[in-house]
């Protein structure tokens, strides 16, 4: 406690206010995770959905992309820009 003696009452005020707010999460970290170990069972009655199938993309659509992003770019490199 003697580190208490050399602290102004400002120091005091602001460490109080944030042992408070310690003590505020501290107890709301404690709902979290008292609910969090009661929640797999709840979850677990739940059917999982799989996940879905990566989509994919033709080449002829990526081509098509590719040749009108160079298109963009081109026009943007004409009017002297380095970016869009």
């Amino acid at each position: 406690m003697s580190i208490a003696f050399n602290l102004s009452s400002k120091q005091l005020r602001r460490a109080a206010n944030l042992r408070d707010r310690i003590d505020k999460l501290e107890k709301q970290l404690a709902v979290i995770l008292t609910s969090a170990s009661e929640a797999p069972a709840k979850v677990a009655a739940k059917p999982v959905k799989p996940p879905r199938p990566k989509r994919k993309m033709s080449k002829a659509a990526r081509a098509k992309m590719s040749a009108a992003a160079k298109k963009r770019w081109a026009k943007v490199k004409a009017a002297g820009k380095k970016s869009l």
